[in-house]
């Protein structure tokens, strides 16, 4: 397994809208081992393929304590079943912002695993927080989009300034 480069907003290729999956096999498999060990190490509870510059319709997550119970979610497909709440949510590709989003608490998911058999199942709570975020990033959508133009701003010129002093 290996380490795989997050992108950082504003990166353009986080806008990228990702593609389904049509082939599931070893390269899908090492792809979604090194996605929950980049995701790990980070440290975030998920990772869209979006983020480390690979454009398929793939997210790992795992909201567990122990981090022990990855979810993979190749092709996944949202039903929004509950009500509306605000949530706070960050982003690996935001790195160190905090902000308060407006999500639905209850979904039903469809999606295949590594192996290609269909899941189906309902997630509320933080992980139908956290799946929705992830899912986001599959339209080429980010957490800050749903902030106001000032806060994206600000944000967008703060991590700026800290890649360039970086680099």
């Amino acid at each position: 397994m290996s380490l795989l480069n997050i992108l950082q907003y504003p990166d353009p290729r986080l806008r990228t809208k990702a593609k389904p999956v049509s082939e599931f096999g070893q390269s899908l498999r090492t792809l979604t081992e090194d996605m929950l060990e980049t995701m790990y190490q980070a440290p975030g509870i998920g990772l869209a393929a979006t983020q480390v510059d690979v454009h398929q319709r793939i997210i790992v997550i795992d909201v567990s304590d122990a981090r022990d119970a990855p979810y993979i979610l190749v092709n996944p497909e949202l039903t929004l079943i509950g009500n509306r709440f605000d949530a706070e949510e960050g982003c690996l590709s935001v790195p160190g912002y905090y902000e308060t989003v407006e999500r639905v608490e209850k979904i039903a998911v469809s999606a295949f695993n590594v192996d290609g058999t269909e899941q189906i199942f309902d997630a509320e709570g933080l992980l139908a927080v956290c799946i929705q975020h992830e899912c986001d990033h599959l339209e080429g959508k980010l957490f800050v989009d749903y902030l106001s133009g000032l806060k994206r701003n600000r944000i967008r010129k703060k991590l700026l300034k800290q890649q360039k002093l970086s680099a």
